[in-house]
C-alpha cells in the first residue's frame, strides 16, 4: 500500500471513531452518512464534516434533531445534508427519534 492510500485509510478510521459519539441518536446519523456519502462529497463538504464532528454532542444533537440550525453557512449545509440523507434512506430508527 502506498503512503497516500495508508494516509487515507488512517484518516477514514479517525473519522469513523470520531463519528461514534456515545449518543445512539448521533451514531445513527453520523456513521451511515460517513459510510455512504462522505467519499462522494466535494472537498469543502468533506472538510465541513470533519469540522462538524469536532463539535460538542449537545450541539450536534440539537442540529441533527432539527431543533436549531448552525449559524455558520458551511456547517448548516453539512448538517442539512446529513439530515436529508437520514430522511431519504431506509432508516426507521431516525424516523422514530
Amino acid at each position: 500500500m502506498n503512503d497516500d492510500a495508508s494516509a487515507a485509510a488512517a484518516q477514514r478510521k479517525r473519522l469513523y471513531w470520531h463519528s461514534r459519539r456515545g449518543m445512539w441518536e448521533l451514531d445513527l446519523l453520523l456513521i451511515p452518512f460517513l459510510e455512504q456519502r462522505y467519499d462522494g462529497l466535494e472537498a469543502r463538504d468533506q472538510a465541513a464534516f470533519r469540522a462538524l464532528i469536532g463539535e460538542e454532542d449537545q450541539d450536534l444533537f440539537a442540529w441533527l434533531m432539527r431543533r436549531e440550525w448552525p449559524e455558520e453557512p458551511e456547517r448548516r449545509r453539512i448538517v442539512q445534508m446529513i439530515v436529508e440523507h437520514a430522511e431519504n434512506t431506509d432508516n426507521d430508527h431516525y424516523r422514530s427519534l
